[in-house]
């Protein structure tokens, strides 16, 4: 694995003056587990804030300090057609249904977790057709997150927070992508935004999984976020200070 190259990344946004703000985003938290309170360990190694899309209609009652809670829909249930791809919340269904949906989660989000909620909407599969964006921001969400560079910062009045690299191979061993390959990805992400062909104040966002990961995965997870600390990132904490 060329770590090399990622350290010498940041060493050139370090000679810039250039700081690069990264999140951590973990999906479909729904209780407490042996899995969720190693990744509570790691993130407090760490000293980095571990946001966790959290599945409202599933959830009880958990946390700990380094934890920060978001709205992953609400069922995480598929109701797409057939042949097309997952989501729980595109143009398919009526918008009034996913927007209470989405209403009653932030509502069982703030009553569990209280001043760790973070009203954020993070939709199953990453998938969310925009017509939302109102009636989100009308109920209290403050932004969006899905996965992908985003284009603008916001849609309607809400920000988006998305994530750029998720190392789970999910169509193939479901194991680690090839490690060479997700860190010529954040070498090469990392060096669009120096460059300025990239929005180099939108937050980087690792996504993981914790209830599927193996042990290349955790590894993998735990290196690559330490080597960001390392050369000079900024860690993000989006329920102590505003969506960027």
């Amino acid at each position: 694995m060329n770590w090399d190259a990622l350290r010498d990344e940041l060493a050139l946004w370090r000679r810039d003056g250039m700081v690069l703000p990264i999140w951590w985003r973990d999906d479909d938290a729904v209780a407490d587990t042996a899995a969720l309170a190693r990744l509570g360990r790691l993130a407090e190694r760490l000293d980095l804030a571990i946001h966790l899309a959290v599945i409202p209609a599933e959830a009880t009652a958990f946390g700990g300090a380094p934890f920060r809670m978001m709205v992953h829909g609400w069922s995480h249930t598929n109701h797409a057609p057939p042949g097309e791809k997952k989501a729980e919340f595109r143009a398919h269904r009526p918008l009034e249904a996913r927007l209470t949906e989405a209403r009653t989660g932030l509502a069982r989000i703030e009553a569990l977790f209280r001043s760790d909620a973070c009203a954020v909407f993070v939709p199953p599969w990453n998938r969310v057709d925009e017509d939302m964006a109102p009636g989100l921001a009308a109920m209290g969400y403050r932004g969006l997150s899905a996965f992908g560079a985003r284009g603008g910062r916001e849609v309607g009045s809400l920000v988006r927070v998305n994530t750029h690299l998720d190392p789970i191979d999910w169509r193939g061993t479901r194991s680690l992508v090839d490690p060479d390959r997700l860190l010529a990805q954040v070498v090469h992400d990392l060096g669009e935004r120096r460059a300025g062909r990239a929005d180099a104040a939108e937050p980087y966002g690792v996504l993981t999984h914790h209830l599927v990961h193996d042990g290349a995965i955790w590894d993998f997870s735990a290196r690559l976020l330490a080597t960001l600390l390392e050369g000079g990132a900024r860690p993000m904490d989006f329920t102590r200070e505003d969506l960027p």
